[in-house]
């Protein structure tokens, strides 16, 4: 049975080394490993380690050294199959059934490695011969040393169509093609796939060449050809779980403590010459979660730095998606905002090393970037607008699987958009009133204007929009020291409803006068209208606890404050059908699932009052 290098990278992801070890070895924490008495020489002092990041054992007194699949194999003996079968079946992963072309495909994998070590040093012997003039120009201006390019293995392939056959002719087509070298068309002659470019090859964690990529060097040439042209995948290789650099990156993450990813091999390669060694890079795809999961292998918080162009920053946003699902304590992601218009090489060429240095030591959080992102996705001028950003920013909380997680997540993002939807109103001018009497300044009882009053009168008899606007404006009359905690809430509301918007103002500017220390209330002088006799709302009943009533009309304002926004939400999601069908319907579901859920709180908020009373007439 034949099982492909991609298969077996995925088992050993999915695998907790320290768990498994752990059932027949006795270990013990240090640091961001394992340690315990090595299990294969006689030692009092604990030398064997274990690295849940790094996939691997070792001790540093016998040299043993392995993964999950060694251990089971080493230590209990189990023949190759038979560990690999009982590690698939804790990680949930099915054993690929025998297939005859993969055994055969098994048995060339190494061939398929020596055609890509081949290719790599026809590409560089490239580089150096006459044919290679004007790649190794292209190099000097982007300011890479001999010593860079060497270490990267930089070369050249040729215009010709044919010249990698020529010169890997030992190789049979059928290899070549299997390695991506060459391009197979029915009918035509296969022709190379790499052709008048600057080459890098791709190397995996062990440092092996598996793939390539080519940068086209005259554009103007080839106006149709891509830019960047990267290896198909192959036996070999997998761009999806694929970090360019990483082999030589994550010795250096260890020494540094924090690991980059930047849009392109370029780039990684720029911030290498400057000195950053620890960066790498995605091929040409958004990251993934199998790379995501490379990273914080290395380290626990790696560091994005994308171009700082829209295509950057939407890439940015895309890596951020594919995480959320993924969080787990103390694992997140940060992210470096770079000028706009500029790559790492830009900065470190027109400000220097010391600029992008700056930039990676003070990293955005994860939600930082989620934050400030969806609040400049889209205009904010309405509270149609607000609502969708809270919308927006509580579909990515709804993504996150951690519940923990989630949680906090929720109650940052939510207490951002309170503190941005419902700034507070600024403060008025103090204007004393009253008279000094015997103990000092006794203020009046603060009372509204005749105008206010009226407004009050018509909401109360009906002007306003339902029942529920009405026992909200008699609940605040009666217990006017909640006015000002619902400050945020009400004056949103007044803006939003011209019916009782001159009202709220009023009752607001009172209840700046009242001294709560002494449960002022106020003078209403003629008094209003009495909200319905069969109200459903308890915080009105005479005898209620003044505690209970003040927090049912605090539920009572959040429902009246809600349920308008979202509706207005609902109606600018349906008037964008015929410019977004896809999205206008797909946001018209999430509204209204959360109107569902209001209303459903309202119907229990009456539920219970009723209840209450049915409790109380017996």
């Amino acid at each position: 049975m034949a099982l492909s290098p991609q298969w077996l990278d995925e088992l050993r992801m999915r695998t907790t080394l320290s768990a498994v070890i752990g059932r027949t070895l006795r270990l013990t924490k240090a640091g961001r490993e394992f340690k315990a008495c090595c299990p294969f020489h006689n030692e009092k002092t604990p030398s064997f380690y274990v690295n849940d990041e790094k996939g691997f054992y070792h001790c540093f007194g016998c040299e043993a050294h392995g993964d999950a699949i060694r251990w089971l194999t080493d230590q209990r003996g189990l023949p190759f199959m038979d560990a690999v079968k009982e590690l698939a079946a804790e990680a949930g992963m099915e054993v690929p059934a025998p297939d005859p072309q993969a055994a055969r495909r098994a048995e060339q994998r190494a061939s398929l490695h020596d055609v890509t070590a081949a290719a790599q040093d026809w590409f560089e012997g490239n580089l150096r011969g006459a044919d290679g003039a004007q790649a190794r120009s292209y190099l000097g201006r982007r300011g890479f040393s001999d010593a860079t390019v060497r270490e990267f293995g930089f070369g050249y392939a040729p215009e010709d169509r044919q010249a990698l056959k020529r010169a890997l002719g030992r190789f049979e087509e059928p290899m070549l093609i299997e390695a991506g070298m060459r391009i197979t068309v029915e009918d035509k002659e296969p022709y190379d796939r790499f052709r008048s470019r600057l080459m890098l090859p791709i190397h995996d964690t062990r440092g092996r060449v598996i793939a390539f990529g080519g940068r086209i060097l005259d554009s103007e040439a080839n106006p149709n050809a891509p830019k960047y042209l990267n290896s198909p995948d192959t036996p070999l290789f997998d761009k999806g779980r694929t970090l360019y650099n990483l082999h030589r990156a994550a010795p250096a993450a260890r020494q540094s403590g924090r690991m980059i990813v930047v849009e392109g091999y370029m780039d990684a390669i720029a911030l290498a010459n400057a000195g950053i060694r620890e960066a790498v890079a995605p091929l040409g795809t958004a990251l993934t979660e199998n790379q995501i999961e490379l990273l914080w292998r290395q380290v626990e918080r790696p560091i994005l730095c994308f171009d700082g162009d829209k295509a950057g920053q939407r890439a940015a946003i895309r890596a951020i998606s594919r995480a959320l699902p993924m969080l787990r304590p103390a694992h997140s992601l940060a992210i470096v905002r770079l000028p706009t218009g500029m790559d790492p090489d830009d900065v470190i060429r027109d400000q220097g090393v010391g600029a992008i240095e700056q930039l990676l030591a003070e990293p955005a959080s994860l939600l930082d970037t989620l934050w400030d992102f969806e609040k400049a996705a889209a205009p904010l001028n309405s509270p149609e607008d607000k609502a969708g950003l809270k919308a927006r920013l509580l579909d990515h909380v709804d993504s996150i699987q951690h519940p923990d997680i989630r949680a906090l997540y929720k109650r940052e993002l939510l207490e951002r958009f309170s503190a941005y939807a419902f700034p507070p109103r600024p403060p008025r001018e103090f204007r004393p009133r009253g008279e000094w009497q015997k103990g000092g300044f006794k203020p009046p009882a603060p009372s509204l204007s005749p105008e206010a009053r009226d407004s009050l009168t018509r909401a109360m008899a009906g002007g306003a929009r339902d029942s529920l606007t009405r026992a909200v404006i008699a609940g605040l009359v009666k217990f006017p020291d909640q006015i000002l905690r619902h400050e945020d809430a009400l004056s949103d509301l007044a803006r939003r409803d011209q019916n009782v918007g001159p009202a709220l103002d009023s009752l607001l500017e009172a209840a700046e006068t009242l001294d709560l220390s002494a449960q002022s209330t106020i003078s209403l002088e003629r008094g209003l209208p009495a909200p319905p006799a069969k109200t459903l709302f308890a915080f009105l009943d005479e005898g209620i606890d003044p505690g209970d009533a003040r927090e049912d009309l605090a539920e009572a304002v959040s429902l009246l404050v809600e349920r308008p926004a979202l509706e207005s939400a609902l109606a600018e999601a349906t008037a964008r059908f015929e410019r977004d069908p896809e999205g206008s319907i797909a946001e018209q579901g999430r509204l209204r699932e959360r109107l569902l859920a209001l209303n459903e709180r309202l119907k229990r908020f009456g539920r219970r009052k009723a209840a209450a009373d049915g409790e109380s007439d017996t």
